[in-house]
């Protein structure tokens, strides 16, 4: 049997646990200063020495399969052994145990040794990475063994042709060992060169050829990361793979071909954990739709760590969805609190007085991320997901979100609250609403509609003449002013009292609604609605013009 070691259990500094799998692909994602690097490293430490300390990881446990004996088996098929003067040693890609220490590091309960654990666990950070593109030296397979892991490139043309299609997937060329450098063996960018018929790969013609190519130690860092990142998950052995923010130096596109890479390329006998800052790592990760993709969220408050995992159901239903998995609403794991909003516009509008509150008072502006979600219907699948790895949010909606029971039901459980005590509140503002004269009643709408028909001469109707039909039912209730103008179109009395009560319950369960009706009712005298409003809006002073100065004071409040 081939012996192995995975991690079982992870106890984090604020006592919560996460268990484990052996073939588990963890995404550990969070805001800066969560402790995601700090939880490889721990990994990486306790289980060479489990007394090691760590900030974020309180205790590791981890299991092991196989014995001793078999350890030693193992090692001597994949190593290469050298004699010493304590007896035979094992040694690879730099690592080495001597056999001697096997059978007492391996029947410790705690702690496996830094010497014997380096051939289960494996942590890559970016400078080894980087170095990994650099050309080792030529060695003697027999004798030697791979001592970097180009030397598997160069002794197998699989493996080669394995890295090149997917280095080729994210950088639009491949890659190719030059096999007859002398002292060293290069990986060179593009294409490789026809075998000249009656030639072979040894002939001067075919290696002059080769030679018109770029070491890949000469291009850019995103290529030799990426590539590092291939060469180790591709030719290594360990079953514990530990790599630390694998999207350094890289373009977005190549950071979700990363991702996919790493959970399609680690096997079932593998386990892997990823600590990113990145949504597109997560995103290709989570593109190859793997039931073994686990993702952790880490944040920190105090001395503490605390960590949460999106469940593999709510993964589901986020990536079913189409429009939220091409959208940055992943993007929202990383940053200390996102604020949801109903679309792009909004987004914008508010993150832009956000920015300008901030260079007013020379605070630090906060880690928030606004972002939207397509509509008011779209937000309870994301607060619940949100809320489930404990990101903070607020969520800012149009008023007209009290038209109907739905969706402002579901987006009151989704924030953890109970309609039960929202509903009577909601019902008197509703009603008092309902009961209010529209714009235009039933017969002056059809009129509005009959004529803008009227005008109409061909076979499609105009967009103009769409507008108005649009406009003239809007009218028809007073939902469409109660939007426009917001709580103010509330009856004074008793309904007034409910709007006032309603407001602040939403608000302790942070759903705030824009008080003035709608994104446009912040700055009535620019004209043009959704983008076109927000385009006119932002060429404003921010910070000076006292006609945002009701925008801020929403902002504030939700921010605070």
């Amino acid at each position: 049997m081939k012996p192995s070691v995975w991690i079982s259990r992870i106890t984090f500094s604020d006592g919560s646990v996460v268990e484990m799998d052996r073939s588990d692909v963890v995404i550990i994602v969070g805001p800066n200063n969560g402790g995601k690097s700090e939880t490889l490293r721990a990994i990486a430490g306790k289980l060479a020495d489990a007394d090691r300390s760590s900030p974020v990881v309180r205790a590791i446990s981890y299991q092991k399969e196989g014995s001793h004996e078999e350890v030693v088996s193992w090692l001597q098929s994949m190593t290469w052994a050298t004699a010493t003067i304590l007896g035979e040693k094992f040694q690879l890609l730099g690592k080495f145990v001597e056999r001697s220490h096997i059978e007492m590091w391996w029947k410790k309960e705690r702690g496996m040794g830094s010497s014997l654990s380096g051939f289960f666990c494996t942590l890559l950070n970016a400078e080894e990475r980087l170095g990994a593109a650099n050309p080792p030296d030529n060695v003697a397979i027999t004798i030697d063994g791979p001592k970097h892991p180009i030397h598997f490139l160069q002794w197998n043309d699989s493996v080669e042709k394995r890295i090149s299609d997917y280095f080729e997937r994210a950088f639009g060329t491949g890659i190719v060992v030059h096999r007859n450098a002398g002292k060293i063996v290069p990986i060179l960018v593009g294409k490789a060169p026809q075998v000249q018929p009656g030639k072979d790969r040894q002939s001067i013609e075919y290696v002059r050829d080769l030679e018109k190519l770029p070491p890949v130690q000469t291009q850019g860092d995103g290529m030799r990361s990426f590539l590092g990142v291939l060469l180790f998950t591709a030719v290594g052995s360990e079953p514990i793979l530990l790599i630390d923010e694998p999207e350094a130096f890289l373009h977005p596109p190549q950071a979700r071909h990363l991702g996919d890479f790493l959970v399609n390329e680690t096997g079932a006998e593998r386990q892997l954990f990823v600590a990113t800052h990145s949504g597109d790592v997560l995103r290709g990760a989570l593109d190859s739709e793997n039931h073994r993709v686990r993702v952790l969220r880490l944040r920190r408050e105090g001395d503490v760590n605390i960590a949460r995992e999106l469940s593999n159901a709510q993964i589901s239903q986020l990536w079913s969805d189409s429009l939220l998995r091409y959208s940055n609403i992943l993007d929202g794991l990383f940053h200390e609190r996102v604020i949801l909003c109903e679309s792009d516009s909004d987004c914008r509008f508010y993150s832009a007085i956000t920015d300008a509150i901030f260079e007013s008072g020379g605070d630090r502006r906060p880690d928030i991320m606004f972002t939207h979600c397509g509509g008011k219907q779209r937000l309870p699948l994301i607060i619940r997901s949100l809320r489930g790895l404990e990101v903070p949010i607020s969520i800012v909606t149009d008023f007209d979100v009290l038209n109907a029971e739905s969706p402002l039901m579901e987006i009151v459980e989704a924030a953890g609250g109970q309609w039960k005590d929202v509903k009577p509140d909601w019902k008197v503002v509703k009603k008092a609403i309902d009961d209010k004269k529209p714009e235009l009643s039933t017969g002056e709408v059809r009129r509005e509609i009959e004529s803008a028909l009227s005008t109409i001469t061909g076979h499609v109707i105009p967009e103009a003449t769409k507008k108005t039909i649009q406009d003239a039912l809007r009218a028809s209730s007073p939902w469409s002013t109660a939007k426009s103008v917001g709580i103010a179109f509330v009856p004074s009395g008793d309904a007034s009292q409910a709007a006032k009560n309603l407001m602040n319950t939403l608000e302790r369960l942070g759903i705030f609604v824009v008080p003035v009706g709608e994104l446009e009712g912040f700055l009535r005298t620019e004209s043009g609605h959704g983008p076109m409003w927000v385009a006119n809006a932002l060429k404003r002073n921010l910070r000076t013009d006292p006609e945002l100065d009701d925008a801020k004071q929403f902002i504030r409040k939700i921010i605070r």
